[in-house]
């Protein structure tokens, strides 16, 4: 699939919110809320980073404070951080019915309105779930969900539907057709030049729309029936979700709950229209194209709106922390008597060339490779001997 730079970009900048999201809530299950570095150290292999803690934790000086104590560092979350911390459970309490909806559609797409607690717990934070929400919700809502185990172990826990509420049997394409007074159909957001991807999906549109909450034990496998239902679904999926993505290889694990095919990326590369997908740090993540407006997402869950101000406070930290590292090296080379050479810039943003002198030294010895080469080195590279 040919690179979206918007996208790969919305993909990029949530790369580093959910690392420090997966630390926040670290630090908020130790004890006083302060955690010691050689314990998140450890947790690092888990959350894919590399390095050491420390040296990430203080690039957000905004969101997290290192502080030493007895001879150990300890991490806990700022002042700032524990307001956004207090605001996000506020939205969780307020937005408890749109989880439970959320979960009920869940189970409802599932081919025997069962999951189980383990594989979904891989999902819960993509869906808005909090980590407590089987005892949060749950117990709320028994005319809903009940937990079931039959073998007594805990990775065999599932949550089953107790009742089929058919107010929620309308996917996201329904809603929309609804809305305009037309026949569900799916979107395309490919440009216009794209026309043998335009051709392919007029094709693919042109058959009736099967909703992911229809039954689909009576589908053929490998039936153009079967695709239109899998991608349905698979865009219901994405709907229901925060940020419209979902990763293909955590999705897979549902392939028998949700009756997905084997080669579930083959089949959502063939609808370049409807999905994106992306190998970005070697995960395959797929986007709805339609929810996002170049890397910005159209409608924002009220969570989201919540999660973005905690992004916008890291992203003010690491500004700072660049800022401060920047003087700092400045100095040292001033200590060192190293003088930075920046270009001067005409009103044009042209380059200033060097006046040309009665030989033209300065002329010949600029347009010496060699010397051309070092020149535009220290012109901008502020490092340069």
């Amino acid at each position: 699939m040919k690179k979206d730079p918007d996208l790969e970009l919305a993909l990029s900048r949530n790369r580093r919110w959910i690392v420090n999201n997966q630390i926040k809530n670290i630090i908020l299950r130790y004890p006083n809320h302060a955690a010691p570095i050689k314990y998140l150290q450890k947790k690092f292999k888990t959350l894919d980073l590399q390095g050491k803690a420390l040296n990430w934790l203080k690039k957000y000086p905004c969101c997290f404070d290192v502080y030493l104590e007895n001879d150990e560092y300890y991490c806990q979350l700022t002042k700032r951080m524990m307001f956004l911390v207090e605001e996000e459970e506020a939205v969780k309490e307020m937005q408890e019915p749109v989880f439970v909806e959320r979960l009920a559609k869940l189970l409802m797409m599932s081919m025997n309105q069962r999951l189980n607690v383990v594989k979904l717990n891989e999902l819960k934070r993509n869906f808005g779930f909090s980590d407590d929400y089987l005892i949060r919700i749950l117990p709320k809502y028994p005319d809903m969900f009940r937990l079931i185990n039959h073998s007594g172990r805990r990775s065999s826990m599932e949550i089953e539907l107790v009742r089929w509420n058919p107010g929620l049997a309308i996917s996201a394409i329904d809603a929309s057709a609804q809305k305009k007074g037309c026949e569900p159909h799916f979107a395309c957001s490919l440009p216009t030049t794209w026309v043998k991807s335009w051709e392919r999906f007029r094709e693919f549109n042109s058959t009736p729309y099967i909703s992911p909450y229809a039954d689909a034990r009576d589908l053929s496998e490998g039936s153009k029936e079967m695709e239109k239902r899998t991608v349905g679904l698979v865009h219901e999926l994405l709907s229901l979700t925060l940020w419209k993505k979902l990763s293909l290889v955590k999705l897979g694990h549902f392939s028998r709950e949700f009756n997905l095919p084997e080669k579930l990326n083959v089949l959502l590369l063939k609808h370049p229209g409807i999905f994106y997908v992306s190998n970005k740090y070697q995960i395959y993540t797929v986007l709805l194209r339609e929810a996002y407006n170049g890397s910005e997402l159209i409608d924002r869950d009220p969570l989201v709106v919540v999660k973005d101000k905690f992004g916008d406070l890291m992203q003010e930290g690491l500004h700072e922390y660049n800022q401060r590292h920047r003087l700092i090296n400045l100095e040292k080379k001033k200590k060192e008597g190293i003088v930075s050479i920046r270009p001067e810039k005409r009103k044009n943003n042209s380059i200033e060339m060097p006046e040309q002198d009665d030989n033209g030294d300065k002329l010949r010895r600029l347009f010496n490779p060699e010397e051309r080469k070092r020149f535009y080195k220290v012109l901008f590279d502020d490092d340069a001997p």
